[in-house]
């Protein structure tokens, strides 16, 4: 058998003109419906939650991995807004160059050829399908705090239901190691030796989320705009009042003494997992009402607004609590009730805004996740009854279900602090690929209309690339275990193309041609 290497140095390469690509989406089943309104409220509802309501409190305290950044988690912050506000711009761009569904992955296909286009699709997954999985457990947590709430009011079997239905079995190992438990007393063993423990919250709201995007993204931006409301209250009314009581004195010292610069940077690392999702806006494209004007403006408002939000509660929650009395797992709950008693009500407020944040980065997560593997499959790297389209609802509803049941299957057994350090490698991953992708086009087509430029190009682009490729570098050396799925991952992706996809594209390709001749 005869391999042609050239031939398939070609495949690799093959690019999809953009006029192709405009074309298609102009042929997409998908309904137009969303405004700039809209896709500001999707950029909003992915970023602004899960950093905030979470990752802030590890971010600053640090963990058995890193360092913490303290109060300097402001600079890791700005920092976390610089590695995106140039991605943004590179997004910006091209999206309304090329406003298709499918976001970096369309790009790429554009600039880069078959085989990138399909890495950084399969890399894309890492950050809104894996992502979701912390999303999810963090939801699941402030859920169950929640209803510890209504003690008096509930039953018992709702409000203190068992733990092993509250937690995946690798969370519930970990906190029997660090308690003293003996596991075999806290879950139940199926035939003696299988354990059963279940984050049955995550599943359900995950379930929910699901058959709400099927009904229509319409809907489901309706929802998220309810949840962003509630939860943009909540923050603003923490940062309004929680600055009465700042004590100045918990600033310092503003950098810590040790492991400064470490702290810095793995806080900046860490926050970025709150700014992953603006890119999300960019996905839904084919389904906006007008994608040249709309894309570039709800991105970069996005980012504007959710930039000085943050810097105000890392300020509000840093100068009420002290460093090392930060409550982890519910920073901000916590803050309103180490204010004083006579604030404690107020945190219970807080948890119903964390869940409704919560709500709307998993709600935008599984969207994106949806309208890229539909892109995907419409390219055929993906089996066809994938991309089929609901009759009724006019939503990819096959591949909204496959990426749903890919959530809730992972969270069964993946760790959380793994899959979220795994977002952000994908997501460092396509910003860079991003920034390259305006070069490309920058020489390849540089006359064509662009409704939205980046300025100083190529500078900005290649300082985009350098910030993240620092990151990126900086991360794989400190988190080993990332590291390793990280390349793991990668190397799925390339036998998933290698055994499926390039064999796919070359039957794609032969039938058009068997078509042109006829």
């Amino acid at each position: 058998m005869n391999i042609d290497i050239k031939q398939i140095s070609r495949n690799l390469a093959k690019r999809r003109s953009m006029d192709e690509l405009i074309a298609t989406s102009k042929r997409s089943e998908l309904k137009k419906t969303l405004n700039v309104f809209d896709l500001i409220v999707i950029g909003i509802g992915a970023v602004v939650g899960t950093g905030i309501f979470t990752i802030i409190g590890t971010a600053i305290t640090g963990s058995s991995e890193s360092a913490g950044a303290g109060p300097a988690i402001v600079i890791s912050m700005v920092l976390a807004a610089i590695a995106c506000i140039v991605p943004a711009l590179c997004y910006s761009e091209i999206a309304a160059m090329i406003p298709v569904a499918g976001s970096a992955y369309t790009y790429t296909y554009a600039t880069m050829g078959e085989f990138m286009a399909w890495m950084v699709g399969w890399i894309l997954m890492l950050e809104y399908a894996i992502g979701n999985i912390t999303v999810a457990s963090a939801w699941s947590g402030y859920f169950i705090h929640f209803l510890s709430g209504f003690k008096s009011i509930l039953p018992a079997w709702i409000c203190n239901f068992p733990i092993w239905l509250r937690y995946d079995y690798k969370t519930m190992s970990e906190m029997c190691k660090a308690y003293g438990w003996d596991i075999h007393d806290k879950i139940p063993y199926l035939f003696g030796h299988i354990p059963i423990s279940i984050n049955v919250p995550a599943i359900v709201i995950v379930l929910i989320l699901t058959l709400l995007l099927v009904r229509g993204v319409k809907e489901s931006t309706k929802v998220a705009t309810v949840m962003v409301g509630v939860n943009m209250f909540m923050i603003l009314s923490f940062i309004i009042v929680g600055s009465h009581y700042v004590v100045p004195e918990n600033w310092l010292p503003f950098i810590p003494v040790e492991h400064a610069f470490q702290g810095i940077m793995m806080g900046a690392f860490l926050i970025f997992f709150a700014y992953v999702g603006f890119d999300a806006i960019s996905t839904t494209a084919e389904e906006t009402e007008n994608p040249q004007r709309d894309l570039p403006i709800a991105i970069l408002g996005t980012l504007v607004i959710c930039t000085i939000l943050y810097v105000c509660v890392a300020l509000v929650l840093t100068g009420i609590v002290p460093v090392n009395m930060i409550n982890v797992n519910a920073p901000i709950a916590d803050a309103m009730s180490h204010i004083g008693a006579k604030w404690s009500w107020f945190a219970k407020f807080i948890a119903i805004g964390a869940l409704c944040a919560l709500t709307s980065v998993l709600l935008i997560y599984q969207l994106g996740t949806t309208r890229i593997l539909y892109a995907i499959s419409r390219d055929r790297f993906l089996p066809k009854s994938w991309r089929l389209i609901h009759k009724k609802y006019k939503t990819p509803h096959v591949m909204t279900w496959i990426s749903g049941l890919v959530v809730i299957v992972c969270g069964l057994f993946m760790d959380l602090n793994i899959s979220a350090a795994l977002c952000n490698f994908g997501t460092f991953t396509s910003f860079v690929i991003i920034c390259i992708a305006v070069l490309i086009l920058r020489k390849t087509n540089p006359n064509r209309p662009r409704p939205f430029r980046v300025p100083f190009c190529p500078y900005l682009p290649l300082i985009g690339i350098f910030i993240c490729a620092i990151l990126i570098i900086f991360s794989l050396k400190t988190l080993k275990t990332s590291s390793v799925y990280f390349v793991l991952w990668l190397f799925i992706g390339v036998l998933i193309y290698a055994l499926y996809g390039y064999h796919q594209k070359r039957i794609e390709e032969r039938g058009r041609i068997i078509k042109k001749q006829q």
